[in-house]
């Protein structure tokens, strides 16, 4: 059975368009890794996939691989299953710093995803990642995104209301800044005044907003 990616390329053939600056160098700093076999069509997307969006004339130096819940562990702790998407990616970066590839470093920063509701148990979980990384780790994802009206999806971290204000999951978030890591957020955009208060109550820790603060154009 074709992949996903076979019916993406003939979409993407339809419109080719120049690099506008070819000599900027540019550091593509959200992409994922994945091979989801258990769904049908199957769905990859793996280094030959990423090399064939980035070399189309821009000069992507490096990328920054954000956590897709790819290749989790099937045994050992719940919590530290995480840490099998990290070693995966690892891989795939240790891959591209060969050289045999061409000069991009792929996935020179890896974002994981550590369940931060474990309150301060959190820190073993990174300090796991961090080890699996191979120096290239940096921080966390953990998608909050929750709206009230329940039409969209539920993540599969299944988010509470409100989870960011919640003390258990700011324990966890206490965690981060001390081993210089950094907090990938995805959330809706109803949500932004929640992220607001985390950054307050947490200077030192850098937030990266993600998807444009997921902007939703449904509900009230």
């Amino acid at each position: 059975m074709p992949a996903v990616n076979s019916t993406n390329k003939q979409w993407l053939d339809l419109t080719i368009e120049e690099a506008l600056e070819p000599d900027l160098p540019i550091c593509d700093p959200h992409h994922h890794f994945w091979e989801f076999r258990y769904e049908r069509p199957v769905h990859h997307y793996l280094l030959d996939d990423l090399l064939l969006d980035i070399n189309g004339g821009h000069n992507i130096v490096s990328t920054v691989f954000i956590e897709c819940g790819a290749m989790y562990k099937q045994e050992g702790p719940e919590e530290m299953r995480v840490v099998g998407e990290v070693e995966f990616v690892n891989g795939i970066a240790a891959m591209s710093a060969s050289g045999l590839y061409g000069d991009c470093r792929i996935a020179a920063g890896i974002i994981g995803h550590a369940n931060l509701s474990l309150g301060s148990r959190v820190g073993d979980v990174l300090d796991a990642q961090i080890a699996a990384g191979g120096g290239r780790y940096r921080g966390i994802r953990h998608i909050v995104t929750w709206e009230k009206t329940g039409y969209m999806p539920e993540p599969r971290t299944r988010p509470v209301p409100q989870l960011m204000l919640d003390s258990t999951f700011r324990e966890g978030f206490a965690e981060l800044a001390p081993r210089n890591l950094s907090f990938e957020v995805w959330c809706f955009h109803p949500q932004i005044s929640e992220i607001t208060d985390l950054a307050r109550a947490f200077p030192d820790t850098t937030i990266v907003l993600d998807h444009f603060g997921g902007p939703l154009g449904i509900g009230p």
